[in-house]
């Protein structure tokens, strides 16, 4: 063997060594990661029951249920002012007023219009108190005349009473002559020769005085029953009844004459010209159209003011609200009065409660993100809660008691169904689960073979395939 010989035999016997040796460590990587992968430490927790709250979480800014921004009207110099921020104020309270003489003429001519106005309109209405008294007078001779007919149709019945009363009348007067005849007899027999002064013989002329009147009280009720009128008080009543009616008729055309009076186009046109006259004489004043708190106030007494400066601010404190914005996928899950909380920056360390108070029908559609817009009411608001504070609000769309949860981070979708792995003597087993309700961590596990108890492993091997990116959506 030469020496060129050797030089290449030497060469192949390295290629070949090496090769060896590659091979060698391929298999020897191999072996290690068969061995680790046969090693793997499952995270896992137990299915188990508990509340599933679902919530949703957004952001927004406090304002009050109601809140103005008071300008002037007109241009002045500012004579009064009536109130201080943090003060309280009522519906059309003068809050300031402008000096008369800084007045432009207009607003100053505008107070005697105002009063002229009011003048026309109370002469309109002094025309309805006619009408108001002739309707009145008419309705009293109504009712006299009704009263003047019974009078008449009384006395000109065939039977004053009925039967029924005659024959009860005529009884108590046969007993009241039975009890005088009574009483005579005893008085003639026992009394009689008695001394005048005697009290018992007094007393008897008494008894019997008592029952001749007795007598005397039925006997002519008896007769008035089973009498007829005279024709005198027939005629009495008759005339009566004539004047009566005349009287009405009177007064009918008293009310005909005045029920057309002012028409109701004259009083509009009169209430319109008292309204224009306030409108131009109120320039000169700050008004406050609703009950809240000054949270703003701008002018001073002495102060030069325009047209549409800022006066005050007005904001009704009794209810605070927080506008938010949803997303579209979310806003299906909230609904009126749902409870919320809210906590803000400027409060830390403590949450108020409140309710969902609206929620738009329509979507503001913006940067290609489509909103709805959600007010809700705080409940327990307090002073240290102001208008424009930044809130963070989360409202709670769910609550679902005693139900199976499961991690949505365990889920996984295979084959386009959710599935979660449990670990059973020692390898991890697919389950197939249907979901209910959802929340950031949580879902309620409704049906499927996922039972309470069965270990379910939070890290599924590679193989299991990707977390579900819906998992926590609704079923």
């Amino acid at each position: 063997m030469n020496l060129a010989s050797f030089t290449k035999l030497e060469r192949k016997t390295q290629v070949i060594a090496a090769v060896i040796v590659l091979v060698v460590a391929v298999a020897s990587v191999w072996i290690i990661q068969s061995v680790t992968a046969s090693r793997v430490t499952y995270q896992t927790v137990p299915a188990a029951r508990g509340t599933l709250v679902a919530n949703i979480s957004a952001t927004g800014s406090v304002r009050a249920a109601q809140s103005a921004i008071l300008v002037w009207n007109s241009g002045g110099r500012v004579e009064t002012v009536n109130t201080t921020i943090g003060a309280t104020v009522t519906t059309d309270q003068v809050l300031a007023t402008l000096a008369q003489g800084s007045l432009p003429k207009n607003v100053i001519l505008a107070e005697a219009d105002l009063i002229t106005a009011k003048q026309n309109l109370d002469d309109l209405f002094q025309s309805n108190s006619s009408v108001a008294q002739a309707m009145q007078n008419l309705a009293d001779a109504k009712q006299t005349v009704k009263d003047a007919q019974d009078d008449y149709d009384f006395l000109t019945r065939k039977k004053r009473v009925s039967d029924e009363l005659v024959n009860n009348t005529l009884d108590d007067m046969d007993k009241a002559k039975k009890q005088l005849k009574s009483l005579n007899y005893i008085f003639r027999v026992y009394y009689s020769h008695l001394a005048d002064g005697n009290s018992n013989k007094a007393q008897m002329i008494i008894n019997l005085t008592n029952s001749r009147q007795k007598l005397a009280d039925v006997t002519a009720k008896y007769n008035w029953y089973t009498s007829t009128a005279s024709a005198i008080d027939v005629e009495k009543s008759l005339a009566a009844l004539n004047i009566a009616k005349a009287r009405q008729e009177d007064a009918q055309r008293e009310m005909d004459r005045l029920k057309n009076g002012p028409s109701a186009e004259d009083l509009a046109a009169a209430k319109a010209r008292v309204a224009a006259a306030l409108a131009t004489f109120n320039q000169s004043k700050v008004i406050a159209p609703f009950n809240g708190i000054v949270t703003q106030a701008q002018p001073l007494p002495g102060d030069r003011v325009a047209s549409k400066d800022i006066a005050f601010r007005i904001d009704n404190l009794s209810r605070l609200m927080v506008d938010l914005e949803i997303s579209e996928v979310d806003i299906v899950n909230v609904t009126l009065n749902q409870p919320v909380t809210i906590t803000f920056d400027a409060v830390p360390g403590k949450t108020y409660n409140g309710v969902v108070s609206n929620v738009n029908q329509s979507a503001d559609a913006s940067q290609g993100a489509v909103n709805f817009g959600v007010t809700v009411t705080l409940t327990d608001a307090d002073e240290l809660v102001r208008p424009g504070m930044s809130a963070a609000v989360v409202i709670t769309v769910k609550e679902v008691a005693s139900a199976l949860l499961v991690e949505n981070r365990a889920i996984r979708m295979v084959n386009g169904e959710r599935m979660v792995y449990v670990l059973k003597n020692g390898e991890a087993v697919p389950v197939s689960i249907r979901l209910g309700a959802n929340a950031d961590a949580s879902s309620e596990v409704v049906g499927g073979g996922l039972k309470e108890g069965d270990q379910i492993i939070l890290n599924p091997p590679s193989a299991a395939g990707n977390v579900n990116p819906t998992a926590t959506a609704t079923k």
